[in-house]
């Protein structure tokens, strides 16, 4: 069973599904950080993230794994997890994942990580590339001064202090590099339910989703002993 959850940078996409996936007891797959980790592996290793050929190179090398929550991300076996919410990562991020070997190496990992396990799947292109048929879709939407809200606040529990204006233009910035590039861009898929989360706190977010597969499960099962 695969529930697929995107939307943008800062829409509530992520804590949302930390959650729905420890209510469904689902495994949680954070595609985005999987992104960062390749992200942190170019820096550390001194490449340019413009220079397209050696930043594929070097995410064909790596290994990226999670813990069995799916909360811990590892990178060849070190703990990133902290480190790829840094400041340098973030600014690089979606130029490293816009490029279509890396985005090939990261699905790869992907479905192989959540291909044989009932998993809450999250990032930009989950319902449209990596899952498409994914049993449940859901794209998560925020204006953007709420996501940016959010942001500020996630930075200032690492330490990092960042107007709102500032991270305001960072989105703006992100969202078009992720809705317009040539390999699996930014959309929503036609069959997923949007959800705008500007007005809802995370506990009505995660409830509604979650009442939602089990609604649609239980008519499944349903129907299934009906025929």
């Amino acid at each position: 069973m695969i529930v697929a959850i995107d939307g943008p940078a800062g829409s509530g996409k992520s804590t949302t599904a930390k959650g729905v996936a420890e209510k469904l007891g689902y495994l949680y797959l954070d595609t985005g950080a999987m992104y960062r980790a390749a992200t942190a592996a170019v820096l550390a290793a001194s490449i340019d993230s413009d220079d397209e050929l050696a930043v594929s190179d070097c995410v064909e090398t790596i290994e990226i794994d999670f813990d069995e929550t799916g909360r811990l991300i590892f990178l060849n076996g070190e703990d990133v997890s902290q480190t790829i919410r840094g400041q340098e990562v973030t600014q690089n991020v979606s130029t490293v994942s816009a490029y279509p070997q890396v985005r090939k190496r990261m699905v790869f990992m992907q479905r192989g990580i959540a291909g044989h396990r009932d998993s809450v799947v999250e990032g930009r292109d989950i319902g449209t590339v990596v899952f498409p048929d994914a049993d449940f879709k859901f794209f998560i939407v925020a204006s953007i001064e709420e996501r940016a809200e959010r942001r500020q606040k996630d930075l200032a529990g690492l330490g990092v202090d960042q107007t709102v204006n500032d991270i305001v233009e960072d989105l703006k910035r992100r969202d078009a590099l992720d809705s317009s590039r040539d390999v699996s861009p930014l959309t929503k898929s036609e069959d997923a339910l949007e959800v705008d989360t500007t007005s809802m706190n995370i506990k009505q977010q995660i409830d509604l989703i979650v009442r939602h597969v089990r609604d649609r499960s239980a008519r499944k099962e349903t129907q299934a002993i009906g025929e």
